[in-house]
């Protein structure tokens, strides 16, 4: 095979061992129950209200029957009472007229119910997803994110704004049916409902099948849409390598997938309906032939008079109705089980970096950080970080160089504690960051990266993001500070420009100014600089080192940066390669060395002068 099919292949190929599994689990009713707790905070309100509107329903369509076969045709009609019958003919009238309102009323109040169960569940999730730790969503793609928040719990809105309310509804009226039924006639009763046990036997041989489909429709659509949002984010890339046919191509075979798996799921699900159809056709054989043998007996030799023979027909047509929607219903609820798994799966998710009861709570912070023989590993293959140990005074600015995988965006990582260490400990103001309230410390930091994140909305609401109670007047003066504020003014809107998804109408130099206005008004003692200037230009940066020095002062700072006008004022410079740190001093003292840094300074002017 030839490198190019070769490439091909794993290109096709490469989202298939990125997804979650089928998950393999008998059916859970604890799961099941867990899920109905939602519609506890309703329990008060719109829940009984239907339950009580669902009933009236239901006797209603149980009373009517009764009342034609029992009271009108054996009865009225054959004593010839008209005004019996007259009687009859209204009070099944208001009855009707009573139905009709109590089925308006129901679903009126499912609809509420089921929307607000809805939008608690999903409100529940995102909440849960937001305080889970990195390494969560290291593992895990945007999109199968998303699936779980979006789809997975659409999938359930069908369940709490109808089905539940219409399972109870269905299950009462077989079971009212059936002692109507039995009532009437014991014989009659038997015969027509014989082909009842069958039906759920076959039908409970098809509930794990069923219910595995409806998993892997999920599971593809989930692969359909993490391709989407990475297919969408990386369009540019996409155009500028001309591998429009080839991502198109994959997208077609995920499509496909997905396609393959939802017909699959449906044409199993689809099997119950027929049988249901089949035993109501031997029902009503059954009714037909034996009924007409009991009427013929006669009621004072066992058999049945006319009317009764015509309850038994409504209540049997009746019967088959519930049981089919019963069948959807479990269909219904095999989709629910699937996406409860999957939101479940989420919920049970706990964070890696666990906050302690009783944490300590920074008020007040000066900044000053301790490394003391820190161990990290991102897995059990690779260590990121050998035995660091880091004295940084209150106020000090220090910066980390080094090769890219040398272990400096995790030292930062480390101090914002979105991870903790494999091995001793990280300390700020004396405080063993296991020991801190995660708020607290991270609202004392500010971090600015490299490939920094501008939201939908203005310009203003973007830098007043991590600080909402802030002033216009205050993003304003933060904004001139980090000298931001020449090419905001030039906008349509000036601050109030909307700058659409992640910033698209700004340039990657002016999205890293808004990041810096954004850290300089949310004020913290500890500022992180994860190679931010890489996107500024050399006309910007000269403004940007003046900002920095505004930016800076005062605060504990740790800078991740190559460009050697960035760090060389820092108080000290940390040189890490493969996790270690090789040399430490300040930008002087490390050049004198002739060592480690003093390699990476001549190469960046080699490549200066190349350039």
């Amino acid at each position: 095979m030839s490198n190019a099919k070769v490439e091909k292949k794993s290109y096709l190929t490469r989202f298939h061992y990125t997804v979650e599994q089928v998950i393999e689990k008998p059916f859970n009713w604890k799961q099941m129950l867990r899920l109905l707790t939602y519609l506890k905070p309703y329990s008060k309100s719109y829940l009984p209200a239907a339950i009580i509107a669902m009933l009236v329903s239901m006797i209603v369509r149980l009373t009517v029957p009764v009342l034609i076969g029992k009271v009108a045709i054996d009865i009225a009609i054959f004593n010839k009472d008209t005004s019996l019958l007259t009687w009859l003919v209204v009070l099944i009238g208001v009855l009707y007229v009573l139905n009709y309102v109590a089925n308006t009323l129901r679903i009126r109040w499912v609809n509420k119910l089921g929307q607000n169960v809805i939008y608690d569940l999903r409100h529940h999730l995102f909440s849960h997803v937001q305080r889970l730790s990195h390494r969560f969503f290291d593992n895990r793609s945007a999109g199968s994110i998303l699936v779980r928040i979006l789809n997975d719990i659409n999938s359930l809105q069908e369940l709490f704004t109808s089905g539940i309310i219409n399972l109870l509804m269905d299950t009462l009226t077989l079971v009212g049916i059936m002692v109507i039924l039995f009532v009437l006639s014991p014989q009659l009763a038997i015969a027509v409902l014989i082909v009842v046990p069958i039906m759920f036997y076959i039908s409970t041989r098809l509930r794990r099948n069923i219910r595995r489909s409806w998993q892997e429709v999920r599971i593809n659509q989930s692969r359909m849409n993490s391709h989407l949002n990475e297919g969408i984010q990386g369009m540019r890339i996409t155009q500028s390598f001309s591998q429009e046919n080839e991502n198109a191509e994959f997208f077609d075979g995920v499509n496909k997938g997905y396609f393959h798996s939802f017909r699959n799921a449906a044409k199993k699900s689809a099997y119950f309906r027929p049988f249901v159809d089949i035993s109501d056709a031997v029902g009503t054989i059954i009714l037909i032939a034996f009924g007409s043998y009991l009427i013929l007996k006669g009621e004072e030799n066992g058999g049945i008079a006319i009317g009764t023979f015509v309850t038994f027909a409504t209540f049997t047509g009746m019967f088959w109705e519930p049981i089919s929607r019963l069948g959807q219903m479990y269909t219904q609820l095999l989709m629910a089980m699937a996406s409860s798994e999957r939101i479940f799966e989420f919920l049970d998710e706990q964070p890696n970096v666990k906050e302690k009861k009783n944490a300590h709570r920074f008020d007040e912070m000066e900044g000053h950080i301790v490394f003391d023989k820190v161990q990290f590993s991102y897995d059990n293959d690779r260590i990121a970080l050998h035995d660091i140990s880091l004295n940084i005074k209150a106020g000090e600015t220090i910066a980390l160089v080094g090769h890219t995988g040398s272990g400096k965006s995790t030292i930062a990582n480390l101090i914002s504690r979105f991870y903790d260490p494999t091995k001793g400990s990280v300390k700020i103001d004396g405080k063993n960051l296991l020991d801190v309230e995660l708020a607290s410390l991270r609202e004392k930091i500010s971090v600015v990266l490299q490939d920094t994140f501008i939201f939908s909305g203005t310009i203003m609401e973007n830098i007043r993001f991590g600080r909402p109670n802030a002033s216009d007047d205050e993003v304003m003066e933060a904004a001139k500070v980090v000298g931001a504020d020449d090419f905001i003014k030039r906008l349509s809107n000036g601050y109030f420009t909307e700058v659409e998804e992640r910033g698209n109408i700004l340039s990657a130099g002016e999205r890293q100014l808004l990041s810096f206005a954004r850290a300089l008004l949310a004020n913290p003692r500890i500022i992180i600089l994860d190679e931010a200037t890489a996107s500024i230009d050399t006309e910007s940066e000269i403004k940007i080192q003046k900002a920095l020095k505004r930016l800076l002062k005062g605060r504990t700072s740790i800078i991740i940066a190559h460009r050697l006008s960035t760090i060389r004022e820092a108080d000290k410079i940390f040189v890490l390669e493969n996790g270690k740190i090789l040399e430490s001093g300040n930008h002087r003292s490390l050049l004198d060395k002739k060592g480690k840094y003093y390699e990476l300074v001549k190469s960046q002017f080699t490549m200066l002068d190349a350039k």
